[in-house]
């Protein structure tokens, strides 16, 4: 028989890639994380943890237990809301969301579903894909508005993960710009015209993106300031610290920037919405995932990626 105790422990090997990080995240000794893996792969009867200096990555098998264990987890979280719910008398729902798209579309959605629905108690956490995704599969959040860029979606119809993705809207870049800027009056921009100027990065994967695309045309990315937020990037902008490439439902109106976009094949964020699909029956989280569609300006459309 598996012990669930010892699963709970693989699953924080997985998250943090290393026994001793697990250790500290479950306030235990990294002796005590390996003699409990040691102890399930003496069960199984095959390793489940690769171990090495570099850390430690999971065998298929391990991958497999670690899926079972949040499959485990998020039905039991489930179980625990409809008891409450019994004991209670109260709804609730709970949305991750990431800062610039839930600035865009979750007033509008928010407020619609709150008018229809004022019985449920919400709950919006501010968080970016990569941490609203486990949050969905885990059963931590019902519902959350995610996005990718080139990559393909972060879930797909029928895979391990457990999620379904709908697409709502694509999200293209622009190249902010000081309203005096050389560029400020063309309609669109060439990145490869714009490479070596100095970059203000306001996210880490556009980052990612512009650092990719400078290595590709020879050059190296000279970055004036690095943050994670959209809006502070453009403040830094206007103050003439550089140029930034901003996603449109993150541009901030003003007198001091110019937005100009960026040519064919333009960049673009693809933002959706992740569920898992045991939550898909809920009434409350359909309701709530049609009113995010609905907060789409001209309604959803087509996601490429």
């Amino acid at each position: 028989m598996i012990d669930v105790q010892r699963l709970r422990i693989l699953r924080e090997v997985a998250r943090h890639g290393s026994f001793s990080r697990a250790a500290a995240a479950l306030l235990l000794t990294p002796s005590a994380v390996s003699q409990q893996i040691a102890a399930l792969e003496r069960t199984l009867g095959t390793p489940v943890v690769h171990r090495s200096t570099r850390g430690a990555v999971l065998t298929e098998p391990g991958r497999l237990l670690v899926e079972a264990a949040e499959t485990i987890s998020a039905e039991l979280r489930h179980t625990q809301e409809q008891i409450d719910r019994f004991t209670t008398g109260r709804a609730t729902l709970t949305v991750a969301t990431f800062t610039s798209g839930g600035r865009y579309l979750l007033p509008a959605a928010l407020a619609r579903f709150t008018a229809d629905h004022p019985e449920v108690e919400l709950t919006v956490l501010e968080h970016e894909p990569e941490g609203s995704l486990p949050m969905i599969r885990e059963g931590r959040a019902d519902i959350a508005l995610a996005y990718h860029f080139d990559s393909p979606p972060p879930v797909r119809p029928g895979d391990r993960s457990r999620l379904t993705w709908t697409p709502l809207m694509e999200d293209p870049m622009s190249v902010v710009v000081p309203a005096g800027h050389r560029l400020a009056g063309r309609a669109s921009v060439d990145l490869a015209e714009i490479v070596a100027e100095r970059w203000v990065l306001g996210c880490l994967k556009t980052g990612d993106f512009l650092h990719r695309y400078a290595t590709l045309a020879g050059s190296e990315l000279r970055v004036s300031a690095s943050t994670t937020d959209y809006f502070f990037a453009q403040v830094l902008v206007a103050a003439g610290v550089g140029i930034a490439m901003i996603p449109e439902v993150a541009l901030r109106p003003s007198a001091e920037l110019v937005a100009v976009p960026v040519g064919p094949p333009r960049p673009a964020r693809y933002i959706g919405v992740a569920v898992a699909r045991r939550r898909l029956t809920r009434p409350h989280v359909a309701a709530l995932a049609e009113a995010l569609r609905l907060a789409v300006p001209g309604g959803a459309v087509h996601c490429g990626g």
